[in-house]
């Protein structure tokens, strides 16, 4: 599995783990967003939410989503069509500037940090083929 984040934290803590790669980029929430729909364009599928939580995308700095660490061919639409759709929703929200106090930046990557572990447990315990770093099945999500 592949963990896309601009989330400092979340490199730092998952980076060590072996079944999980964990791609770290220094880009703002929407250019993650692109990205991510870069690599479902090349052939990954989503494994996690790309708007989890209930945090808005305009009260938060940080994300990380899961997906498939290598591509596994065919397009999965339900993934584009999903990824497209927090695109949308992120631009939306971002329009309605939130000022961030920088004092809130670690609370806010801590909250990241939580979705995404708590994310990485439940699909490991869903598939237990996560931990060997084996694709799971080739339906979408």
């Amino acid at each position: 599995m592949r963990v896309l984040t601009n989330n400092p934290m979340v490199h730092e803590q998952l980076n060590s783990m072996t079944a999980i790669t964990v791609d770290y980029r220094a880009v703002s929430l929407h250019e993650l967003m692109i990205l991510v729909r870069d690599f479902v364009h090349a052939g990954h599928r989503l494994l996690t939410h790309p708007l989890s939580g209930s945090v808005k995308p305009n009260e938060t700095l940080y994300k990380s989503i899961g997906i498939t660490d290598a591509p596994e061919g065919a397009l999965c639409l339900e993934s584009l069509n999903l990824i497209e759709h927090s695109i949308s929703t992120v631009e939306r929200f971002c329009r309605m500037d939130k000022d961030i106090k920088k004092e809130h930046e670690l609370d806010l990557q801590l909250v990241d940090f939580t979705l995404i572990d708590s994310a990485l447990s439940s699909l490991s315990a869903a598939r237990p083929q996560l931990a060997n770093s084996q694709p799971g099945p080739k339906d979408c999500l």
